[in-house]
């Protein structure tokens, strides 16, 4: 005889919660029972004094301590082998919850587990009664002919309490996940630590992801576009130099090509330093912002204040204190914001004459000050310039200020952390 489908998933649903239960009434009932010692050691102490009652209460007391503390991982492992529900593994500091669950919700969740599991036994007595009544003598049954009726009612009402069961010990079970999770799962405040640790390191991930990006585009556009286009000019200049007998017309073009491909380079290189430049990785941050300042359209004063580390053993003429190397991520998001700050005071910043530039490490935080002496009025909700900056400031969790008064002066101020 096959059994349907969902007859055999609705009997292995019932099985697994009973079991559940059974066990979840094992776990409970032992702080119940001790709490009814300690509760009668108490009263004893109270209305019939004996001397040994002390040391008994003493002896139980820590009992119930060790009940409440340590009935947790037995119940983890009800609720993960059971029903598939992970339980997170509390330390010894959140026993307040330990001691919450063991010795006061169990105890009452207990009384449920007692009455639906007696429910299930009553009703099993009572659908096989007439089955019972076959095991007695048969003179019982001769002279006892009325018992069929009463039976049948008694076999009735068992089949409908057995198929009361079922329902009554999935919302129990239900119940006692929802108790569980909310008592010994992960508390909001957890969980939302957890969620904020998962989501900075996926996003430091993903900043080094992009800027490990950036520094491969660079290599590639060095290496193969950019040196293709300096061969390019080298040919030109060479053909410009050595074919003088050509007509004017092609001598034209060849100096047009030349020149083009001239300023094809320069743009590379504008392009590249923009994408990641090279002297970053190799010398620091003080000399890629020493040569920005050099490349700017207006005067710009640099001031760089790192810490220095100095190495031992290296070899004479060789200097002895050389800055401290900092995250790549975050020497690159220094190096953009004061890059593309120049930019902004070049284009934007009417009458600005000059530029200051300050970075500065003060513990774990590496500041930059950028300020210039023109006539403000910037705003940083006005264009995706400064909105992108921003940006890039917050994803190695830094801050970004702005003061732009009209009339100026403008200064800009960026936070980034720097853990030593």
């Amino acid at each position: 005889m096959t059994v349907p489908p969902r007859l055999r998933r609705a009997f292995v649903r019932m099985r697994r919660d009973i079991a559940f239960i059974a066990a979840g009434m094992t776990l409970h009932l032992l702080p119940l029972l001790l709490h009814c010692w300690v509760v009668m050691l108490l009263l004893g102490t109270v209305f019939d004094p004996d001397p040994d009652t002390p040391v008994v209460l003493a002896f139980s007391l820590p009992l119930l301590f060790v009940a409440g503390w340590g009935l947790t991982e037995p119940q983890r492992w009800r609720f993960r082998a059971l029903c598939g529900v992970e339980l997170p593994r509390l330390r010894f500091r959140e026993i307040k919850r330990q001691f919450g669950y063991n010795l006061l919700i169990g105890p009452l969740l207990v009384v449920l587990e007692l009455l639906l599991l007696a429910l299930l036994l009553a009703a099993v007595a009572a659908a096989l009664v007439l089955v019972w009544v076959w095991l007695v003598p048969p003179q019982w049954r001769r002279d006892h002919g009325g018992y069929v009726v009463p039976g049948g009612y008694l076999t009735v009402a068992g089949l409908l309490a057995l198929a009361a069961v079922p329902p009554l010990a999935g919302g129990l079970v239900r119940l006692e996940i929802l108790v569980g999770r909310a008592v010994l799962g992960v508390s909001r405040s957890d969980e939302l630590a957890r969620r904020v640790e998962d989501l900075t390191e996926s996003r430091a991930g993903a900043v080094d992801a992009a800027d490990a990006e950036r520094r491969r585009i660079e290599r590639d556009l060095h290496d193969g576009a950019q040196q293709r286009l300096v061969s390019l000019a080298l040919n030109l200049g060479l053909a410009k130099a050595t074919l003088t007998d050509l007509p004017p017309e092609a001598q034209q073009v060849i100096d047009a090509a030349h020149r083009e491909a001239k300023d094809a380079i320069e743009e590379l290189n504008n392009l590249v330093r923009g994408l990641h430049p090279a002297v970053l990785d190799e010398l620091g941050l003080d000399a890629a912002l020493s040569g920005l300042a050099a490349r700017a359209p207006l005067p710009v004063r640099l001031r760089v204040d790192l810490p220095t580390d100095l190495p031992s053993g290296l070899p004479s003429g060789l200097p002895t204190d050389l800055p401290q190397r900092m995250a790549p991520a975050v020497e690159a998001v220094a190096y953009f914001v004061v890059s593309e700050a120049l930019t902004n005071i070049a284009k934007h910043a009417r009458e600005a004459t000059r530029a200051e530039v300050t970075v500065t490490r003060l513990g774990e935080i590496l500041r930059v000050v950028i300020a210039d002496d023109g006539s403000g009025g910037a705003d940083p909700s006005g264009g995706s310039g400064l909105k992108g900056l921003a940006q890039r400031v917050r994803s190695v969790d830094g801050t970004f200020r702005m003061s732009s008064p009209v009339g100026g002066p403008t200064m800009m101020s960026v936070e980034l952390p720097c853990p030593m």
